[in-house]
C-alpha cells in the first residue's frame, strides 16, 4: 500500500521493520522552513525603556545599580553634566553681599572643572568629585567719596567630596589699577567674605549628589 507523503497513519508490523533497518517514521512528517516562527530582531531601548527598567529594578528588593547588574559589582555612572551645570546654577544663585565700602555679586561661573560620579558596589551607592571653579565677581565701592566700579575674580582651589571645611579662596581684582594698596586690601578683604556663602552652597551640592 502506498503513502503519500505528508499523511499520517498508525504505525504496524512493517514499520517495526524499517526501524529496525535504521529507518524512521519521519517519512511522513513535513518540516519545512515556512512552518517555524521568524527569528526575533535586536532593538536598541529607549533612554525611556531604560529609566522605566532601571527605575522598576531600584524599586524591586531594594537593589541599587543598572537592571543588568544584578550581581552587585562594580559600577560607576559619571556625573559630569549633571554635577557641572548645578555647580553653577547654586554659585551664581549667592547673591550680593555688602560691605562697608561697597557690593558685590557673583556674575558668572566663568572655570568649572572636575569629575564627579555615583559608584555602586555590593549593593552599596558610593559618590564623589573633585572639582576646581573660578568665580567672576562685579560691584562697585566707595573710594574717597566716590562710587567705582569694580571687577575681580575668585579662584577656589581643587576640593573633593566631604572636604569642605578646608575650602579655600583666591581673590584678585581686574579693575582699579588706579586705586591705593590700601584700598585694594581693603577691597580683596572684603570679597573673601565669599566664602562662607560659597562653602554653604557646595554643602547643599554634596547632599543633592548623594540622591542621584
Amino acid at each position: 500500500m502506498e503513502v503519500e507523503e505528508g499523511t499520517s497513519r498508525p504505525p504496524n508490523a512493517n514499520d517495526k521493520e524499517l526501524g529496525k533497518s535504521g529507518n524512521s517514521y519521519r517519512y511522513w512528517v513535513r518540516e519545512t522552513k515556512q512552518d517555524a516562527a521568524p527569528l526575533p530582531v535586536p532593538r536598541k531601548l529607549t533612554d525611556q525603556e531604560k529609566d522605566r527598567l532601571n527605575s522598576t529594578d531600584s524599586h524591586a528588593g531594594n537593589h541599587l545599580g543598572s537592571t543588568w547588574n544584578k550581581a552587585g559589582t562594580w559600577e560607576e555612572k559619571n556625573l559630569n553634566k549633571w554635577a557641572s551645570d548645578r555647580l553653577k546654577e547654586l554659585l551664581v544663585s549667592v547673591g550680593s553681599l555688602d560691605f562697608s565700602g561697597g557690593r558685590a555679586e557673583i556674575s558668572e561661573v566663568s572655570r568649572c572643572v572636575g569629575d564627579a560620579y555615583l559608584v555602586t558596589v555590593r549593593n552599596k551607592k558610593l559618590v564623589g568629585y573633585t572639582y576646581e571653579l573660578s568665580l567672576k565677581v562685579k560691584g562697585e565701592w566707595t573710594v574717597k567719596d566716590e562710587k567705582k566700579p569694580l571687577k575681580g575674580h575668585i579662584d577656589v582651589a581643587e576640593f573633593s567630596f566631604g572636604e569642605l571645611d578646608d575650602l579655600q579662596i583666591e581673590v584678585k581684582l581686574t579693575d582699579g589699577s588706579d586705586l591705593p594698596n590700601q584700598d585694594k586690601m581693603r577691597i580683596s578683604q572684603d570679597l573673601k567674605s565669599f566664602l562662607k556663602p560659597l562653602r554653604e552652597k557646595l554643602v547643599q551640592f554634596e547632599e543633592e549628589l548623594k540622591t542621584k
